[in-house]
């Protein structure tokens, strides 16, 4: 069911040349420019909808989202979901300091810029969280409203990833991904079927979607890109800005069961907001918009909605 897309609206001609390869689907496929890079981004609803949109994490895609795409565009919602850089279709800059948060975020903002728009709504899931946060804090005129899935905030992140020793021991693998090449082999030697455990949480995941993955991972340069974003992280920890608390209203959804950040780095997350709410899943894993995916739709309507 593979077709060839070319992208035709609102884009250069440089970007039109690129051929994307992708599984066919009902969405619309486009490729912005945006804080000098091409991401391809994936709209879908009434182009006169308020925006919202979803950032995805390691080691998903746009298509990590399926389960909230269709249901937001129904509700009347402008989706906008980008493969963030150096995943999937989007651009891989070869630095690791290409990855540094600011880069990401000011992906981000460039691609409001690019639909004219003063605010939109920003969901983030894992790294798609954090760049959702910095995002909100460092622009927060910018952000309408801010909801996040299972990630702290960053300075929470930071004193729990040196100081909390049960953290520490949750968060290996951001130490191995700072070795060379070595998290690339790991990753992709077995056909990725590591990986792909690695996100099957309490869901199952169907055929068409280890093949989506797969494909995505398998792109030049995909796997090395997407542990940059470790790389780029630890070396800027330490020269990491200070708290930055988040003004904008914020809504935090929490999978309990996550194996790799723990729970009690919510609250004091959302302690950081000055409207903030928290939502615990007991039952969840940390791919809570894929185990709960009606239950996270229903909370993230309603705060939209508020």
């Amino acid at each position: 069911s593979f077709f060839f897309l070319l992208s035709t609206t609102g884009c250069s001609e440089v970007e039109m040349s690129k051929e994307m390869e992708v599984f066919e689907d009902s969405y619309s496929h486009q490729f912005i420019e945006t804080n000098g890079i091409n991401l391809h981004v994936v709209l879908a609803g009434p182009e006169e909808g308020e925006m919202v949109i979803f950032l995805h994490g390691f080691p998903e895609f746009w298509y990590g989202w399926r389960g909230q795409i269709d249901f937001f565009a129904e509700q009347g919602y402008r989706v906008v979901v980008p493969d963030q850089r150096g995943y999937n279709l989007s651009d891989k800059p070869r630095r690791i300091r290409d990855y540094d948060i600011g880069e990401l975020g000011r992906d981000i903002v460039g691609l409001i810029d690019h639909f004219g728009k003063d605010n939109v709504l920003l969901v983030g899931h894992d790294w798609g969280a954090a760049v959702a946060w910095w995002t909100a804090i460092q622009h927060s005129d910018r952000i309408k409203k801010l909801a996040i899935l299972n990630v702290p905030h960053p300075a929470v992140m930071r004193e729990n990833l040196f100081n909390n020793w049960s953290q520490v021991k949750r968060s290996w693998y951001i130490f191995f991904f700072q070795l060379p090449w070595m998290p690339e082999w790991f990753m992709s030697h077995d056909d990725f079927e590591t990986a792909i455990k690695s996100i099957s949480g309490k869901y199952e995941l169907t055929s068409t979607d280890i093949e989506r993955y797969k494909e995505a991972w398998g792109r030049p340069r995909a796997v090395k890109s997407m542990i940059n974003w470790y790389r780029a992280a630890f070396r800027s920890l330490k020269k990491a800005k200070g708290k930055g608390n988040v003004t904008v209203p914020t809504l935090m959804l929490w999978g309990k069961l996550d194996t790799a950040l723990g729970s009690e780095m919510a609250q004091p997350s959302i302690d950081l907001c000055e409207n903030g709410k928290l939502i615990f899943f007991e039952d969840a894993t940390h791919w809570v918009q894929h185990e709960k995916a009606e239950d996270v739709n229903n909370h993230l309507l309603e705060f939209f909605r508020e």
